[in-house]
């Protein structure tokens, strides 16, 4: 479907944002369920004038990416009270003239994760203390699971451990826990860091459910080795098309086309069939 002056207009909103994938994904669901909508890249670096811009463009729906995750919840009109805890918003909806926030990270990752272990009473480690690690971290407590965290930096990891009233371990003591899964929400993986691995590889086999969020490189080491040890496993581009598919939901009122969003990202990363 051509874009017309019907079109509606939707995007991301962050610094850097032209290496996103959502664009990709998103108007591959748009064009999959014939809806006239755009969803466009929007490089910001000051929120507050973004804000009025949006509201004033009669833009139907953002998400939002880093920076500006905690910055935007001052100029929300209602914050979903997850999104709440958390302390950021991934996702901005635009009806009537209000904005409301919401953080579907946290979806995202349930829906992976509860793809393989039903989440409630499950144990999770949670590795990282970053911001993805606490929309992880609250999302999981919300399903009912227990968490422990382990983390590089000890003043970020046990203020987030205290925060979720949950146990908090040095990184290097991560191998040491025995959970149903593991989750890596550090960079470890990642880039030039793709060579290391956040917890020892003998310890893996403490675990049923390994789950990476990185997603370039899709094979992460700590996932060859997770597969190696016996584990199921799950790759950093699960995280991220589910939480594209709970925003597209939010935004439409429509099922997410999940297939399409999925070929879509692997299409983006070169994976092509």
């Amino acid at each position: 479907m051509g874009i017309n002056g019907a079109t509606e207009l939707y995007g991301i909103m962050g610094n850097p944002v032209a290496h996103s994938l959502s664009p990709a994904m998103h108007n591959a669901a748009f064009a999959a369920l014939g809806l006239n909508k755009a969803y466009l890249p929007f490089a910001v670096q000051d929120v507050a004038q973004a804000m009025t811009g949006l509201r004033a463009l009669g833009i139907r729906g953002v998400s939002v990416t880093i920076p500006h995750k905690q910055a935007v919840m001052e100029y929300l009109d209602s914050i979903d009270p997850v999104a709440e805890k958390i302390g950021a918003v991934n996702t901005l909806v635009f009806n009537n003239g209000g904005i409301h926030g919401a953080n579907t990270d946290w979806l995202g990752a349930n829906r992976a994760l509860g793809e393989k272990i039903s989440l409630k009473g499950a144990s999770v480690v949670l590795l990282g203390a970053g911001g993805s690690a606490r929309a992880i971290g609250f999302g999981l407590l919300e399903t009912g699971a227990s968490l422990t965290i382990a983390s590089r930096t000890p003043e970020k990891g046990q203020a987030l451990a205290q925060l979720l009233g949950c146990p908090w371990l040095p990184l290097a003591e991560a191998g040491t826990a025995k959970a149903d899964a593991l989750v890596n929400a550090t960079s470890m993986g990642m880039g030039s860091q793709h060579d290391l691995l956040p917890i020892a590889s003998q310890a893996l086999a403490n675990f049923q459910v390994v789950m990476d969020i990185v997603y370039a490189p899709l094979a992460t080491r700590l996932l060859l080795e997770a597969e190696k040890a016996g584990c199921q496993t799950i790759n950093g581009l699960a995280m991220l098309l589910y939480q594209g598919a709970a925003q597209f939901e939010l935004w439409t009122g429509q099922q997410a086309p999940v297939a399409v969003m999925r070929q879509s990202l692997l299409t983006s990363l070169g994976y092509n069939p």
